[in-house]
């Protein structure tokens, strides 16, 4: 299924560089911010039941899909991406962007308490990680090349991603 994760080191970090930016400075939380959902907890074992194999790589053990294969990376449908593990709501489809970097690319969460940004200096490199508010999932990563308004973009594994199409009305 997927090689050990030490296998995929050397040729991730290169990849990983080769997708751009810089870390943005880590967010700061205000009063006026809405709150953080209510972490949801589960042990290893429910996960390992509940997701997909290259899920659970993706959102339990931080791994990241090869970039391209991704099923939302070209998605274009108006909606909503939720969390693949918990269905929190994460991005919404007027965010997202073509970065070319290979993974669905947004310029912003759907709201701010929606997403954790945590440092991460794993690979080598120092970057901001962004995980699912609610159940601490592991999405991708945040960088300070995105367009504006807000100059960031988040690039986010497909693996971690549900999507929830936009109702007519």
């Amino acid at each position: 299924m997927f090689p050990h994760r030490s296998a995929f080191l050397a040729p991730l970090a290169a990849l990983l560089g080769a997708c751009g930016g810089t870390a943005p400075p880590p967010p700061t939380q205000t009063a006026a911010q809405e709150p953080a959902p209510t972490p949801l907890m589960k042990a290893d074992a429910e996960w390992k039941t509940a997701l997909t194999p290259e899920q659970y790589f993706v959102l339990r053990q931080k791994g990241t899909e090869r970039a391209g294969t991704g099923k939302y990376d070209k998605h274009l449908e108006p909606g909503t991406y939720v969390c693949a593990g918990c269905g929190h709501e994460l991005f919404v489809s007027d965010s997202k962007f073509d970065a070319g970097c290979g993974w669905p690319s947004f310029s912003s969460p759907a709201t701010p308490a929606g997403v954790k940004e945590n440092p991460d200096a794993s690979h080598g490199m120092v970057r901001t990680e962004v995980t699912c508010a609610k159940c601490g999932g592991h999405l991708g990563h945040v960088f300070d090349d995105g367009p504006a308004p807000t100059g960031l973009r988040y690039c986010i594994n497909s693996a971690a991603l549900g999507f929830k199409p936009k109702s007519s009305k």
